[in-house]
């Protein structure tokens, strides 16, 4: 009864305001919205409205930022934070057309050479990457591949160098030079990559992480080593 009788009360109080209506000739004015933050120009810009050559240029002075923390190797997230694949598909093409033995009209035309290397570099850094994942690291997969295909540039420039020494000769100098250049690169980029891996493997199976590290670059600088020209 007393909820009946409130009801009936509350009622008999705002009757009068179902008659109410308003004007459409009345203008309604002001503002509903609260401004969260500022807003600057800034936010509305994206890469996909830059002109394509800031674009080429921005990743390619990325691509030479990485070159120089691999030939000045210490522990940084450099390579790990902003990868890309630009670079080691660089240098797995440019190791792979040094290493092609033939000429082009001949009957060995470099063909198995130039796979060997695609082979050797992708797949044993995938194989690496697998590794280091099943062990608990904490890197993710492109990273790994990044870093590892990265690291390939001082055998690459030990390649280069060797190229250069064969056109001297081929005689037993030029093996003690060309032997010590891919010994120091071997070691550098060794050294490079596992300074950026490092920390993302657990304390107690580094060991179990650099040894396949370890033959995919000595397997790299056993090709350039016995690399002859035909």
């Amino acid at each position: 009864m007393a909820a009946a009788e409130g009801s009936g009360a509350g009622g008999s109080l705002f009757a009068g305001l179902a008659d109410v209506s308003i004007s459409e000739d009345i203008p309604v004015e002001g503002e509903i919205t609260v401004p969260v933050g500022s807003h600057s120009p800034d936010e509305d810009y994206s890469t996909l409205d830059e002109p394509v050559r800031d674009t080429i240029m921005r990743d390619l002075k990325a691509v030479g930022k990485k070159f120089v923390h691999v030939m000045y190797p210490k522990k940084s997230s450099a390579l790990l934070r902003d990868w890309d694949l630009w670079g080691p598909l660089v240098l797995c093409v440019s190791l792979a057309l040094m290493l092609q033995g033939g000429s082009a009209d001949s009957k060995d035309d470099g063909g198995p050479q130039f796979a060997e290397v695609f082979v050797i570099i992708w797949f044993g850094a995938v194989v690496i990457t697998l590794n280091s994942k099943l062990l608990g690291g904490t890197i993710s997969f492109f990273q790994s591949l990044c870093v590892l295909g990265y690291c390939v540039l001082p055998l690459t420039v030990a390649m280069l160098v060797c190229r250069l020494v064969l056109l001297a000769g081929s005689g037993t100098v030029s093996f003690i030079i060309r032997l010590i250049v891919v010994v120091a690169m071997f070691g550098w980029s060794t050294l490079a990559s596992t300074a950026f891996l490092a920390d993302s493997q657990p304390p107690n199976r580094k060991a179990l992480v650099v040894y396949p590290i370890f033959l995919f670059y000595f397997v790299i600088s056993w090709m350039i080593l016995t690399f002859t020209p035909q």
